[in-house]
């Protein structure tokens, strides 16, 4: 709902640009109001485009664990966040957001199944700390996914939030811990 609210208040600010545009041409062609409505709406899609990059997220080499495998997997999960992203911005419909949002929910469970086996198959020290540590990150996604059903915008939007946050801290800490130890190990 509030996502339409978003885009009907967009598309209404235009609408009436346009026309105000046009009624002020009407006075002239030195009118000053219709030029400053026409720099607005050539500069609205550039302040737009600023404000919600900020709410997607990119990799970047330092969060790489050097390990290619895992990367391109880390890589997969930020995309999937983003999908949801979107969902949260744009009006893509419930479906979409359903799809993003299982898409997230499985993969990043398998991801973390790939993870913990290879730390496991190589002896990796901290193990059962790391797993402990997706193991509350699914359970409070679990929490997520039950309040998603009574309020789903609400929720979507509060969880693609945390899921952004914890990815991140996630990999740029607790991940780059057995980096290292894995790469001596000869996992590549």
């Amino acid at each position: 709902m509030r996502k339409s609210l978003q885009t009907f208040g967009l598309s209404l600010f235009i609408v009436l640009a346009f026309i105000v545009i046009g009624i002020g041409f009407l006075f002239g062609i030195d009118n000053p109001v219709p030029w400053i409505m026409i720099a607005v709406l050539i500069v609205l899609p550039v302040i737009h485009k600023k404000m919600t990059a900020r709410k997607f997220v990119a990799w970047d080499d330092s969060l790489s664990v050097g390990i290619q495998v895992i990367d391109d997997e880390h890589q997969k999960l930020l995309s999937l966040i983003n999908n949801l992203q979107t969902s949260v911005l744009y009006p893509t419909g419930e479906s979409f957001e359903r799809q993003a949002l299982s898409e997230l929910v499985d993969y990043t469970k398998y991801h973390f199944e790939r993870e913990e086996k290879l730390m496991q198959e190589n002896g990796y020290p901290d193990y059962e700390p790391h797993k402990q540590q997706h193991e509350e990150m699914i359970a409070k996604v679990n929490v997520f996914l039950q309040s998603y059903e009574n309020d789903r915008e609400g929720t979507v939007d509060e969880l693609t939030g945390f899921l952004k946050t914890w990815l991140i801290n996630h990999i740029a800490g607790t991940d780059q811990k057995y980096s290292q130890f894995l790469r001596d190990k000869g996992v590549r």
